[in-house]
């Protein structure tokens, strides 16, 4: 009997068994109306998401959780909970709409990482991403080697714009394979074409020369790229 009381207590906190049908009751509603808010909220709701729109999301769901299954929170405030912050998302987004400066306040602002064939350090170091991940996003755009790309830009969504050279335009580039990218050169031993680890900047060595980068000081050089991109 004790045995059976205590698995109560652990599954049902002390809460009456008949109160499941009103978590299965209140959960329906909650649904319904998360699906409504966010139809309300419009396309740009369901695309990827914006810092702002995560802000809504989230506070979308702790509205919602809660009324689903704590017996003393009621349905009307969660409802005006979602009532307040679809108005206010509504009004805020015409605002952006209407006025740069709020948009670039709330969204943030595109960055360049790599603009006519140049990889720009600095943009990436502002852009959150490590080299490691950069690469790979454009590894998995089928890219071999920087002197591919013309224009790399991060959106304000998160997602990646990428531009590239006609393959008449393609130039000797970083390759951003991790194998290839092991092979670096501390002392360049190596003549012809080499780029730098850590800018993508390509010089032309004679044998036997090291030399640090000239764009960024770094002095880790690997062999450079010019095969065309296969899409």
């Amino acid at each position: 009997m004790e045995s059976i009381d205590y698995w109560e207590k652990i599954l049902l906190s002390d809460l009456p068994i008949e109160f499941l049908f009103e978590v299965i009751l209140r959960t329906v509603i909650m649904f319904i109306i998360i699906l409504i808010t966010l139809r309300a909220s419009g396309k740009r709701g369901i695309k990827q998401l914006s810092i702002f729109e995560l802000v809504l999301i989230i506070g979308l769901g702790s509205a919602a959780g809660d009324p689903m299954f704590y017996e003393d929170v009621g349905l009307l405030p969660a409802f005006m909970v979602f009532i307040v912050v679809i108005l206010l998302y509504i009004g805020i987004t015409k605002l952006a709409d209407r006025y740069t400066a709020v948009e670039k306040l709330l969204e943030g602002k595109p960055i360049y990482i790599i603009r006519d064939g140049e990889l720009l350090i600095e943009h990436l170091k502002d852009s959150g991403l490590s080299q490691d991940e950069f690469f790979s996003e454009l590894r998995l755009r089928s890219i071999e080697h920087l002197g591919q790309v013309r224009t790399v830009l991060i959106e304000t969504s998160g997602e990646f714009s990428v531009l590239f050279y006609k393959d008449s335009e393609v130039q000797p580039g970083l390759p951003i394979f991790p194998d290839k990218l092991a092979k670096k050169l501390n002392h360049v031993s190596l003549s012809g074409l080499l780029a730098c680890c850590n800018c993508g900047y390509v010089a032309d060595f004679d044998q036997h020369k090291a030399s640090q980068c000239p764009t960024c000081s770094c002095n880790e050089w690997v062999e450079s790229m010019d095969k065309k991109r296969i899409a």
